[in-house]
């Protein structure tokens, strides 16, 4: 690598961060009305209140425009969210100012994989929702990077995209083979945003336990969307309400079920930071 030179990870997340601040507008906008995302993170909320007490301090990866921070701010976290792509601090810095100010979420432009440039901390928790993991091919250094971030004690929760997603793998029947089996390529796929592309990486709950090693304990995993749509589907839960119901009340048996909860559009992990062993050896 020449002097001055970004490493790869940093090359391909600087790409990353310019298709996202270009499509932040676009973003928010598809949010709008859309029943079945809004499901989704809903779940995401649910599980992140039985695992981190409400009032505790959430360091957010991958924050995008804000609307997990200024949702977790509500609920009565004090959040502090980092991102990559300046477009979408923007936005969510813009959202963060309607919260009052002493419950307003801070932002940060940093990489996840630069965490030793965070500012704050030790948080009680740290979050990251709907795939902006996925960007990696390697969760290690990130792991590495809550060293000095997380308490002893503290919790992971992780929302993370897995190589098994029924609804794209249905996708085979209607001919889509290349959408039905991307997410299990050995070396993922490439998305196309905005006129850029980069690559995705898809990773099961075991893959992701273990880079976190024996230091955490996992608490749940949880799929998300196993029987549902995948987020970009908006006109089932808008249109064909009966069918999206009965998915929907299947999804909620199954996703906390060997295989299941590693299945879907995306699986929630939830991890807890084991203590610090006293002197002597004894926790």
């Amino acid at each position: 690598m020449h002097r001055g030179e970004l490493p790869a990870a940093d090359r391909e997340l600087a790409v990353v961060a310019d298709a996202f601040s270009r499509t932040a507008a676009r973003y928010d906008a598809f949010a709008e009305d859309h029943p079945h995302l809004t499901r989704m993170r809903d779940k995401v909320y649910a599980h992140v209140l039985r695992v981190v007490p409400r009032g505790s301090s959430i360091l957010e990866l991958n924050a995008g425009t804000g609307t997990d921070a200024v949702e977790l701010a509500r609920r009565g976290y004090r959040v502090h969210a980092t991102d990559i792509a300046p477009g979408m601090l923007e936005r969510l810095r813009n959202k963060a100012a309607g919260i009052d100010a002493d419950a307003r979420p801070t932002a940060q432009e940093c990489s996840f994989l630069h965490l030793d440039q965070v500012t704050g901390g030790p948080y009680d928790a740290v979050f990251s929702d709907l795939g902006g993991l996925n960007c990696t091919d390697d969760l290690r250094p990130v792991v590495a990077g809550l060293e000095h971030l997380l308490r002893p004690g503290g919790v992971v929760v992780w929302v993370v995209m897995p190589p098994v997603c029924l609804w794209e793998l249905a996708m085979a029947f209607t001919g889509r083979f290349g959408l039905a089996f991307r997410r299990l390529s050995r070396g993922g796929t490439r998305a196309h945003l905005e006129g850029r592309r980069f690559p995705v990486h898809y990773f099961t709950p075991g893959r992701v336990a273990r880079a976190f090693g024996p230091g955490y304990e996992v608490l749940a995993i949880e799929g998300l969307s196993v029987m549902t749509p995948t987020a970009e589907s908006r006109n089932l839960a808008r249109h064909h309400r009966t069918t999206y119901g009965a998915l929907s009340w299947l999804d909620d048996r199954l996703a906390h079920r060997a295989p299941f909860s590693g299945w879907g559009d995306f699986f929630i992990i939830s991890v807890r930071r084991r203590a610090a062993p006293r002197p002597g050896g004894r926790p």
